[in-house]
């Protein structure tokens, strides 16, 4: 388990940073689908007491991606093709209005921003920089919920969104999957940059929908990660 709580931020309670760290390990699959988790294993790796751990296992838990089972532990969650689908409907609910409103509202510098980050991902397409890239769209999304004016949105979208980036994970390494997103992202931008809010719509709702089409070839792929009975 290589992640670690080496780097705090200031004022952030223990159990925010280890909620973090675990998240993050699940949706990487580090901590891999099926596996159960020690509290004190937990919590030695990470250098805290087992409070925090288990109020960070108790949030994840409410993601459904973790399941706590009575006299057998805690174990990650199979990838769930219903929680994808349930993320994704939450998601779409949420992140197109935003785009609209994005569209309406952004200023030169907010759009220069934009350009940025897809100059960024484009780097990071091309050295096949996984976990860069990954960070990168997640900032993309929540720059763009900045810019409506609702921020909650991106809040909201992330609590449901446990599944989901569980799948955009495993996609990222499949071939072609990082050129679609960038163009994807390029047009969702240029349509904010145009102030076109219907536009921005379209594009948005296209982009959230596509993680969908790779489920059948990654479930093809790893079996192991997929709950079977979806």
């Amino acid at each position: 388990m290589p992640f670690t709580l080496a780097s705090r931020t200031a004022g952030q309670a223990a159990s925010d940073q280890v909620y973090l760290a675990l998240r993050a390990g699940i949706v990487s699959a580090e901590l891999a689908p099926g596996r159960k988790l020690s509290e004190n294993e937990l919590a030695d790796r990470l250098g805290v007491s087992r409070t925090p751990v288990r109020e960070a296992l108790v949030r994840l838990r409410d993601e459904r991606l973790v399941a706590i089972v009575p006299q057998l532990g805690t174990f990650v969650t199979l990838i769930s093709e219903d929680g994808v689908a349930d993320a994704a409907f939450v998601r779409e609910a949420l992140e197109w209005a935003a785009a609209r409103l994005a569209a309406a509202r952004a200023r030169p510098d907010a759009l220069a921003d934009l350009q940025a980050n897809l100059a960024a991902q484009h780097r990071a397409r091309d050295a096949e920089d996984f976990e860069t890239f990954d960070r990168l769209d997640d900032e993309l999304h929540h720059r763009l919920a900045e810019l409506s004016g609702h921020e909650i949105a991106w809040v909201l979208a992330r609590r449901a969104n446990g599944h989901l980036d569980r799948v955009r994970r495993l996609s990222l390494p499949e071939p072609g999957y990082l050129a679609q997103m960038v163009a994807e992202h390029t047009d969702l931008v240029a349509a904010v940059a145009a102030g076109d809010p219907d536009a921005a719509e379209a594009r948005m709702r296209h982009h959230l929908r596509m993680v969908l089409g790779w489920l059948p070839a990654l479930r093809v792929a790893h079996p192991e990660y997929f709950d079977a009975g979806d």
